[in-house]
């Protein structure tokens, strides 16, 4: 997300940043630059409009223009305002209530908003710790209730049976009177979508409301429709008393401008994003990492946070301890951070998250992709045990059995092979006393490109 904006933005504060000396002629040329780059994100007008008005008139004031450092200090204005726009701070969750705490989630058909039904249901579970159940009032589609029951099994969430026959309303209702027998402490209730906003659409899910007074009413809205996914949350507000955003499928939205618009136009905070298809794949919205993401500053905090929650620490310290007693490091531990990595939402998740990825080319990002990664991994697993413990022996016949079995060609083997010789000098030296501090004075901050990574 955000690619093409970030690109831009980096360019142009690149140029400013170093100035020892700033004037009202360079700071217009680089708002001028900045509003474009906004503008091709597909950010609504009115909201680029504000945001340059505020950055021209704190970047022509003092704090800016008496700074030791004006290109650094206007950079930390255009971070500020644009942390502003998209609302300051993560909101969470209001589930202090008595339980079950209802969440109603509206939007419109094709949006992602079964999925992201599921994908909240596990958050809830795994980060709050909270027993959830779900139930479709989307009597439209009976494919969508079995897909609700489908990802409610994945997710292991409590699944309120309906059927196409029956009363949305009715089944709303039921689903928090069961819950609440069960001692559920939250209860999802997934409406209908259209294709469209229609009246017919807004009176029913507003007698769901009414019914069932949640204390949460999320709008899912689907990211790649830029500003137009701002006015169809508008549009929703109107009818109905939102309390937030779920922004989905930004993981395929390269431009930024529906993150970029909708806290300004309906005055309701994105509380979630979309990161993939996997239920997995649902990040808590934090306007300061994801600008710190735009800006090219990388978002190392959601970096942490997702190794706590879902690295296998057993795996880790396993392979710590193997290095420390001077074990090599081998193909069956390389395959294990293949697995971790991809349990992170995948390479291509965890790069957009690490500092000074806006300097690496496109072309050479657009390299880094999670069917690599499987690649790789089916590879490892067409070797013998012995092979993955001594890929010295891999030679001519042993390599075109590999690709063989892998469904790959000979070059891919070879790939591999360098890729994980290179993973493996890294490992020896952060297994030596102070290789960890000697290897990041060696790289001198910067991103090794190919070391023991799929690029």
């Amino acid at each position: 997300m955000f690619d093409s904006l970030s690109e831009r933005l980096g360019s142009t504060l690149q140029k400013i940043r170093g100035q020892g000396r700033i004037t009202e002629d360079n700071v217009k040329d680089s708002l001028r630059e900045i509003r474009m780059a906004l503008l091709e994100a597909d950010v609504a007008l009115p909201v680029v409009r504000e945001f340059i008005g505020r950055v021209k008139e704190r970047a022509m004031g003092q704090d800016v223009l008496r700074s030791l450092t004006p290109g650094q200090a206007l950079v930390k204005v255009v971070n500020d305002e644009l942390i502003a726009v998209m609302g300051d701070a993560n909101e969470t969750l209001n589930l202090a209530t008595q339980p079950p705490a209802v969440i109603l989630m509206a939007g419109l058909q094709g949006a992602g908003k079964t999925t992201s039904v599921a994908k909240l249901a596990r958050w809830l579970k795994e980060r709050e710790k909270k027993s959830v159940m779900v139930a479709s009032a989307d009597v439209y589609r009976p494919a969508a209730i079995e897909q609700l029951k489908t990802l409610a099994n994945e997710v292991d969430a409590h699944f309120f049976p309906s059927q196409s026959d029956q009363n949305p309303v009715e089944i709303a209702k039921a689903a928090v009177a069961q819950a609440k027998s069960q001692l559920i402490d939250v209860v999802i209730i997934d409406t209908a979508g259209r294709l469209h906003i229609d009246d017919d659409m807004m009176a029913e899910i507003k007698q769901i409301h009414a019914a069932i007074n949640p204390i949460e009413t999320l709008f899912t809205v689907d990211s790649m429709t830029g500003q137009d996914a701002a006015n169809t949350a508008k549009a929703f507000n109107e009818a109905l008393p939102l309390t937030g955003i779920i922004l989905t499928k930004t993981d395929g939205d390269a431009r930024g401008g529906a993150a970029l618009s909708i806290r300004h136009i309906t005055g309701k905070p994105i509380k979630f994003m979309g990161v993939g298809e996997k239920t997995a794949a649902l990040e808590a919205f934090h306007p300061d990492r994801v600008v710190s993401r735009i800006l090219g500053m990388g978002d190392v905090l959601s970096l942490v946070e997702e190794a706590q929650q879902k690295m296998d620490k057993g795996s880790a310290e396993k392979l710590a301890n193997k290095l420390k007693k001077g074990k090599g490091f081998d193909l069956d531990d390389f395959r294990d951070q293949l697995r971790q990595m991809s349990n992170m939402g995948g390479i291509g998740s965890m790069l957009e998250k690490m500092p000074g990825m806006s300097n690496i080319p496109t072309a050479a990002k657009q390299q880094v992709n999670d069917k690599e990664m499987g690649k790789l991994e089916a590879i490892i697993n067409s070797m013998t045990k012995k092979e993955r413990i001594r890929p010295d022996i891999i030679k001519g016949s042993r390599k075109k059995r590999i690709a063989a079995g892998s469904g790959t060609q000979i070059q891919d083997v070879n790939r591999l092979l360098k890729q994980f010789a290179q993973m493996q000098k890294m490992m020896k030296k952060m297994s030596q006393k102070g290789g960890m501090a000697k290897m990041m004075r060696a790289l001198g901050g910067k991103m090794p490109m190919g070391g023991g990574l799929p690029f």
